[in-house]
């Protein structure tokens, strides 16, 4: 069965979406969704997901909406093994430890800047926005000065998390290269994946180019 991804590249949980089917070899059906357009504030659409976010994913009558549980959910459904995703409940609990990470510290930067600049009309980074991206990218560079990778030293689900908010992020605070070597390389890595090429780097050059069009 197919399921039902509603997205917009420009979105980096949508894009971790996208990694994550591609690497999990998960059936897939793109919805897309024009957000300048607010047809995600439409009756059909609010009624999948009163919050308007993206991404979206319907599989049959289960409906989630937080990039997050999509990724953990389509690792146990499509998965051939559990490298992305462990059963083991020790490395498992790691890997949920680095996505609730992105979720409510890297992501949170990120939707601060999108919040006030697209949404308010904001046309300056404020200091304070960069500051806190900056202290992000800290605890990122900890975590990776212990393990190859953001939950231990095999790629999993985690990092296509991380991943997506990182790159767009350092459009807006660029990761300096003296403080932050383990991150620089981390993301480096990433960025030469096949399917970061592929379902990454169109949506942060998008993302990219909207905030710098509503700030300059």
């Amino acid at each position: 069965m197919v399921v039902k991804l509603y997205v917009m590249d420009f979105s980096p949980p949508v894009r971790a979406c996208l990694m994550a089917c591609e690497v999990l070899n998960a059936p897939y059906e793109r919805v897309e969704l024009d957000l300048y357009k607010r047809e995600n504030h439409t009756p059909e659409y609010l009624a999948k997901n009163p919050m308007h976010t993206i991404p979206v994913m319907e599989d049959g009558d289960l409906i989630l909406r937080d990039s997050h549980a999509i990724m953990a959910y389509l690792s146990d459904t499509y998965a051939k093994d559990d490298s992305w995703y462990p059963k083991d409940v020790k490395k498992r609990a790691a890997v949920n430890d680095k996505l609730f990470f992105n979720a409510f510290v890297v992501f949170s930067k990120l939707r601060v800047v999108t919040y006030y600049v697209l949404q308010k009309g904001y046309k300056k980074l404020e200091q304070e926005w960069l500051d806190r991206i900056e202290e992000a990218y800290s605890f990122i560079e900890a975590f990776l000065s212990k393990t190859v990778y953001i939950a231990g030293d095999d790629i999993s689900i985690a990092d296509l998390a991380l991943f997506s908010n990182v790159s767009s992020l350092e459009h807006m605070q660029p990761i300096d290269t003296k403080k932050f070597p383990k991150t620089i390389a981390w993301l480096d890595k990433m960025k030469a994946k096949p399917y970061s090429k592929k379902h990454n780097e169109k949506g942060v050059k998008d993302l990219d180019k909207y905030i710098k069009d509503c700030i300059e």
